[in-house]
């Protein structure tokens, strides 16, 4: 059984179609990397997975349950199995980094504030960041502040962690950082990870399937391997970073007089 499925899912906001009756079955304890143009949906699918928005058509399930149809309160355990890591961190700049990384312990546990600042300090160190715990998110890198968000995402032992545009903003070294981070992850806590991005070299390097979002469906759907290998041209513009015909066209087009 697929630990996570979307099954003819299908959403569109106002004239816009974002997913067009798309199906994934996502295995339990592997790296999917879901890549595409922006807008192409691959935030929105994200959403969807852990219940921040509903399809208008479809269904989705975790671990063999529909939980599309739960109510705000029937999701929030279920979301407690997922760990979210935001495009730019989403850290409460009011907060140290030790409050940000407890947050969700106060929030959703009872545990002690000793129990609390233990599995703090223990996230803190995973990430490589254990002395920051008294800074400021505001005295803090661009590549820190990702991984203090990624302590806090995992501050509840999350089984899955979903990635959108983990490496977004940072130079190439911070980015191989939390993308071995990403792979770190994966192997000491055996969680599965579901990575949105358009780094190819991010996405080459973490994932074990690899899907493409086009037009509001996956055109492609295999290894890093054979995503190198693909003839599609919309599939190797893209890996290859590379203005498609329909883009070039765009561009030649006289401006009204």
């Amino acid at each position: 059984m697929p630990l996570i499925e979307l099954r003819n899912v299908y959403k569109q906001f106002g004239r816009l179609l974002v997913l067009n009756h798309v199906n994934l079955a996502i295995e339990e304890g592997k790296t999917l990397v879901v890549i595409g143009a922006s807008g192409s949906g691959k935030s929105v699918m994200l959403k969807h997975i852990v219940g921040l928005l509903k399809p208008d058509e479809g269904e989705v399930w975790y671990r063999g349950e529909r939980i599309d149809n739960l109510s705000e309160r029937q999701l929030v355990p279920i979301r407690q199995k997922f760990g979210f890591l935001f495009q730019m961190g989403a850290l409460f700049d009011s907060m140290t980094v030790e409050e940000n990384v407890a947050f969700p312990l106060v929030e959703h546990t009872n545990k002690t504030p000793e129990e609390i600042d233990r599995i703090v300090g223990q996230k803190l160190a995973m990430v490589g960041l254990p002395e920051t715990r008294k800074k400021m998110p505001g005295e803090l890198s661009g590549g820190q502040r990702k991984r203090i968000a990624l302590a806090r995402a995992i501050a509840l032992d999350p089984q899955v962690i979903l990635y959108d545009e983990p490496t977004t903003g940072l130079d190439p070294i911070r980015a191989d950082v939390i993308n071995e981070l990403i792979l770190k992850l994966k192997r000491e806590l055996h969680v599965t990870s579901i990575v949105v991005t358009h780094d190819m070299h991010s996405a080459f390097k973490v994932a074990d399937r690899i899907v493409m979002l086009f037009q509001g469906n996956f055109i492609f759907d295999g290894t890093p391997e054979e995503v190198e290998k693909s003839d599609n041209p919309v599939i190797q513009h893209f890996v290859r970073g590379e203005a498609g015909p329909e883009d070039l066209a765009a561009l030649d087009q006289t401006a009204p007089r």
